[in-house]
């Protein structure tokens, strides 16, 4: 709850991936609070006063991902609005600010993105989406203490440097720093 908010505020990228591992921990439990709470917040939130805004906030997304029908799979619609608007400043730092450095990143980065697009079964999901798909596997793939080759390291880097670039024009453009936006190419 805390570093999910945290997260929101600071960098989008990792928020997105954080939420995308507690909706993940919420199937794990079946949606079962009396478990998410005993196994998973207890160890972690050691305070009860901190701990019941943790139940408490387990309990709401319980109730919102029931509501939405992502039980089995899916993502929360707030993440879907999310991905709304990075892919459309992506769009726009492509195309209408022609952001140098973010064409650059991208074009490093797009070959991979839908290589994985292809692998995953993706297909009319945006880029911006797929690149958070791989991210989400190669953390799933370290937690799992699985070997990532050296060609899949390249292209997990080259999206996360594309994301990272996006997640801080993300947070400049909810600040209102519309140089962001400036039709000058940058470099």
């Amino acid at each position: 709850m805390l570093i999910a908010q945290e997260k929101l505020e600071t960098n989008i990228a990792e928020h997105i991936l954080y939420m995308y591992q507690i909706e993940d921990v919420i199937r794990a439990y079946h949606f079962d609070i009396e478990l998410i709470t005993e196994q998973f917040i207890t160890p972690q939130v050691p305070s009860q006063s901190i701990r019941n805004q943790y139940i408490n906030w387990y309990k709401d997304l319980i109730r919102e991902m029931k509501i939405e029908g992502i039980e089995k799979q899916g993502h929360l619609n707030r993440l879907k609005e999310i991905y709304y608007e990075l892919s459309y400043l992506h769009n726009t730092l492509l195309t209408v600010s022609e952001d140098a450095k973010y064409i650059s990143l991208f074009e490093d980065a797009k070959a991979y993105i839908e290589e994985f697009r292809k692998k995953s079964n993706l297909g009319g999901i945006h880029e911006v989406e797929i690149a958070f798909h791989a991210l989400y596997m190669k953390l799933l793939l370290k937690l799992q203490k699985k070997e990532v080759s050296a060609e899949s390291e390249k292209a997990f880097d080259s999206m996360r440097i594309l994301l990272a670039y996006l997640s801080r024009a993300y947070h400049q453009m909810k600040s209102g720093d519309m140089e962001l936006l400036n039709p000058k190419k940058k470099n």
